[in-house]
């Protein structure tokens, strides 16, 4: 069993999520997990989003869980509040649920190379939950996909399994698309 730790994404573990990026071509090509934040935080340059994401983190406005194996950040969890996380896939959909909106949404995951299906994205999802409830906590949201009896590319799992997030507790809500699920759990 690998040995991992989580850690907050803030000014002092900024250069270990960019030396993860960096290794990692941008991720998916230079987003710097930036699409959520919104379109005025959406640069069209990797080096601009690069830039605007650091300038989030040190804000306080940009918060992950980052997952750490024997000193190397390996992956990490995105959440934020809605106003810091506009931006989620499926959004007409999710609108016409008419939600109420959550305290928190996680919106993403990231595994780096060589670090894929061993369980970095399940430590990186009990480090936010942990980073939230040290927050204040509150109602948190989700939005993964059910992989249940089919395969489904890693490609599509940026948003975590729905299995994992049933695992830490929480419930579906509602359905968003053909296999993306609205999830929730309440932290105190």
């Amino acid at each position: 069993m690998t040995d991992f730790n989580t850690k907050p994404l803030n000014e002092t573990t900024w250069l270990d999520f960019a030396r993860l990026v960096e290794a990692n071509n941008g991720v998916w090509g230079g987003c710097w997990c930036m699409w959520y934040h919104g379109k005025g935080a959406s640069a069209d340059d990797a080096a601009e989003k690069r830039k605007a994401k650091e300038c989030l983190v040190r804000q306080g406005r940009a918060h992950a869980a980052l997952v750490y194996e024997s000193g190397d950040c390996v992956g990490w969890c995105q959440f934020g509040s809605p106003n810091e996380l506009p931006r989620i896939h499926n959004q007409r959909a999710y609108q016409k649920t008419d939600p109420v909106l959550p305290d928190w949404r996680i919106t993403c995951f990231f595994s780096g190379k060589g670090h894929r299906g061993n369980g970095v994205a399940s430590v990186a999802l009990e480090g936010a939950i942990e980073e939230i409830r040290k927050l204040g906590g509150g109602i948190i949201e989700a939005y993964p996909e059910d992989i249940e009896g089919r395969k489904a590319s890693s490609a599509f799992l940026f948003n975590g399994a729905l299995h994992m997030f049933e695992r830490q507790g929480f419930e579906r809500s509602r359905q968003i698309g053909k296999h993306k699920w609205v999830v929730v759990k309440t932290i105190t």
